[in-house]
């Protein structure tokens, strides 16, 4: 097991919170904790428990395994790296939606599969059930737009008679 590398935690979870575009205390308020304790932590000042990373990680929308490992707690599996790091790296993607998001790593393990590679572990639980939720929204809307839309879930042009 590797030591706590908290000055390290701190520097990610603070980058986390950016690219997720949330400020100190609305990721304070989404995790449960107190936002001077969620500021000492992001300095190194703070070595936060499993279950404060847990929570940290879930209001970030990625896998508390990714925290653990930067925190020192869990030693980064070799053969996972690289597959998390795709994961990670769509999920943290402001620019793009949360369906997108999904349609990526769909294809993602649909090319690892065919290639013959494990399926990757889910990043983050919730957001499968996110983008549930907003395709349930966009459903009770117009059955025939949803239908009929893109992947950006804009609809598709018509073609002109």
């Amino acid at each position: 097991m590797a030591s706590l590398n908290v000055g390290g935690l701190g520097e990610f979870l603070r980058e986390q919170r950016r690219t997720a575009q949330l400020s100190l205390r609305q990721l304070a308020d989404a995790a449960g904790v107190s936002n001077p304790y969620l500021s000492q932590i992001e300095r190194g000042l703070r070595k936060p428990s499993a279950e404060i990373l847990q929570q940290l990680a879930k209001a970030l929308r990625i896998s508390a395994e990714t925290l653990y490992v930067q925190a020192g707690i869990l030693d980064e599996p070799q053969r996972d790296r690289d597959d998390l790091g795709v994961a990670a790296a769509v999920l943290a993607d402001p620019s793009i939606n949360e369906q997108q998001k999904q349609v990526l790593l769909q294809i993602y393990e649909s090319f690892r599969k065919e290639n013959g590679h494990p399926a990757t572990p889910p990043p983050a639980p919730q957001t499968e059930q996110r983008a549930d939720e907003q395709a349930e929204e966009r459903a009770g809307d117009d059955p025939e737009q949803t239908a009929d839309a893109t992947a950006d879930g804009k609809p598709k042009p018509q073609a002109q008679p």
